[in-house]
């Protein structure tokens, strides 16, 4: 985006003072001039007409924010690449430090900082958002309307003392995620999916559809990927049960992972896709791109959205049916939501085995019945039979995830899809999650053996993979 383009979405509404704080309550009081002497703190004081930080109205920070912004934004060159971002943030500073000296403003360092901060988020970043988008132990944030945001750390929500100026100040920020990826959000498409430079994923609803003003949520990911070692660190699953899933992906086995909204899907779908061999072609189908595959061969498509005219909408069902002809080794559908899931049974069904994609449910049992709604949804008219048919043909193995009432998330079951008998799919659990109690707040349990042996294990064996027993927990149950 140019920056030209920037200057225009951000001076939207800067007339109206739409200047963004971090918060009302960080006042010039609560940083006082460095050095000492109440002679000097009075001089400085009087000097401090044009930038009344330190008055108690934080309308007064608003206009020296506002005023300063400004005209930092019509001496800055329109044509500066801004994605060069150290550059223009160099550029912005000696700007920024000439503003202040020609118009005498005296700020203490930490009050200079912090407003040089906020004004460089509104040019180079995402407003108020930016400090939270920063945050490394943050991994979910969620604007309801201008005043409240609220964050997820730790699988906990906790609301941030940090406002927006107006509903159009949101906005502006939800145009400045879309705009770039040639989707729009307005009253007559009033939602949107899009997604961030960095792989976060972006859900933007506003008015009429939102009643509470622009609602914007940001599912953030970790700048370096969660690693295998870090689940079992945490405790979201054994290493034994990961031993049995790193020998399903290998021995080109499908798998679906399931769980609730925030359950921790898409990151354990990353690990498992670590697995697949660097020598085989893979595409990645996804409403708004976010997997992070390390392979070198892979090839990521994006639906798209219907223009303003209703035309030129590229499904998740297009994309599957296209990467047919693609001469895939491997198709991983971000979520299956509606009628693609029957084109990808049939892919998987049809010699494009190690197909991986995640969908909602709360249990293997009911992610199975989810697969035949969806199926149902293709609009074909097929018998329940036929599509149970193609479901236990094509789908090996179910990983339930699930974020535990104390937010951490975990593996809680592994289950084989074994066939079928008379009309009913069969499934057996190989591993399940033991709870065991509650200790300083926290669960307590893992995820267990049941002592039996998937059907598929001739499939494993015969990719030249040997699972000792012990991983189905046979002859060393008293471990557990």
């Amino acid at each position: 985006m140019s920056l030209l383009r920037r200057i225009e979405q951000g001076q939207g509404g800067q007339q109206d003072g739409s200047g963004t704080p971090s918060a009302p309550q960080k006042s010039g009081g609560e940083n006082p001039p460095l050095g000492g002497g109440e002679s000097r703190l009075s001089s400085m004081q009087a000097r401090r007409v044009s930038a009344p930080i330190t008055s108690p109205q934080a309308g007064s920070y608003f206009d020296l924010k506002t005023r300063v912004q400004n005209k930092l934004l019509a001496e800055i060159d329109p044509s500066m690449d801004v994605s060069r971002t150290d550059d223009v943030r160099r550029t912005i500073q000696g700007l920024f430090e000439q503003i202040l000296t020609e118009e005498n403003i005296v700020l203490s360092r930490p009050e200079r900082a912090r407003l040089f901060e906020q004004i460089a988020a509104e040019i180079l970043g995402l407003g108020p958002l930016q400090a939270l988008l920063e945050d490394d132990t943050i991994t979910e944030i969620m604007v309801n309307g201008p005043k409240n945001i609220y964050i997820e750390r730790k699988g906990k929500l906790h609301r941030v003392p940090i406002t927006f100026e107006s509903n159009e100040h949101v906005m502006r920020i939800i145009d400045r995620i879309v705009a770039p990826l040639g989707r729009r959000i307005d009253e007559s498409s009033p939602y949107v999916d899009a997604r961030l430079q960095d792989g976060s994923r972006v859900n933007a609803v506003i008015p009429p559809i939102s009643l509470v003003g622009p609602v914007l949520t940001i599912r953030k990911f970790s700048r370096n990927p969660i690693t295998i070692d870090q689940l079992i660190q945490f405790g979201s699953i054994t290493n034994e049960a990961m031993q049995f899933l790193k020998a399903c992906v290998e021995s080109r086995l499908n798998i679906i992972i399931s769980g609730g909204t925030g359950s921790g899907k898409t990151t354990l779908l990353n690990v498992l896709s670590s697995f697949i061999p660097a020598d085989e072609r893979i595409l990645t189908i996804e409403n708004a791109a976010e997997l992070q595959l390390r392979q070198e061969h892979v090839v990521t498509l994006e639906s798209r959205p219907p223009n303003i005219e209703g035309r030129g909408e590229i499904t998740i069902r297009d994309l599957v049916i296209n990467a047919l002809r693609m001469r895939p080794e491997r198709i991983i559908v971000g979520e299956c939501r509606g009628g693609e899931t029957l084109d990808m049974l049939q892919a998987m069904n049809t010699g494009h085995d190690g197909s991986m994609t995640t969908a909602h449910a709360n249990s293997p049992r009911d992610a199975i019945a989810r697969i035949e709604t969806m199926c149902l949804m293709a609009g074909m008219d097929l018998p329940v039979r036929a599509i149970r048919e193609q479901i236990a043909g094509a789908v090996d193995v179910i990983c339930q995830q699930e974020r535990m009432r104390d937010g951490t998330r975990k593996v809680t079951t592994i289950a084989e899809v074994s066939g079928m008998e008379g009309d009913v799919i069969t499934m057996t659990d190989i591993f399940v999650f033991e709870h065991t109690g509650m200790e300083n707040g926290r669960i307590v349990g893992r995820t267990r053996p049941t002592g039996l042996r998937p059907k598929f294990m001739d499939k494993i064996e015969g990719a030249g993979i040997h699972l000792p027993p012990s991983i189905f927990g046979i002859g060393e149950r008293h471990r557990y």
